[in-house]
């Protein structure tokens, strides 16, 4: 999947997640339903100002955007490298790389 279509599928989820319409996410942002609208067809690609905003209304960091959440089990590398590590094991160690990721972008 390629990062434009990753964010967009991220964006919807993460506003229906948040009870949210494209309108009352625009509304937020101070910006058009159509503009958000035109964000998640893929005709429009917010800037990274927008981005922060949008992020910041969804209640999430800027970089869950653009993060694959669609692999399967066994897709990514670490699964294939790792195979005996327990998945509670593997699900810990993600978290922390996502914990320390934000910490990281917080600072930059």
């Amino acid at each position: 999947m390629v990062l434009k279509q990753i964010f967009i599928t991220n964006l919807k989820e993460f506003r229906k997640k948040e009870g949210l319409t494209q309108m009352k996410l625009a509304e937020l942002c101070n910006t058009s339903s159509s503009y958000i609208g035109e964000i998640e067809i893929g005709r429009k690609f917010p800037s990274t100002e927008m981005i922060e905003k949008i992020a910041q209304i969804l209640r999430i960091e800027p970089y869950h955007l653009f993060k694959n959440n669609t692999e399967k089990p066994g897709d990514s590398k670490n699964e294939s490298t790792y195979p005996l590590l327990p998945n509670s094991m593997k699900t810990e160690i993600r978290e922390k790389i996502d914990l320390l990721v934000s910490e990281v972008l917080e600072k930059y």
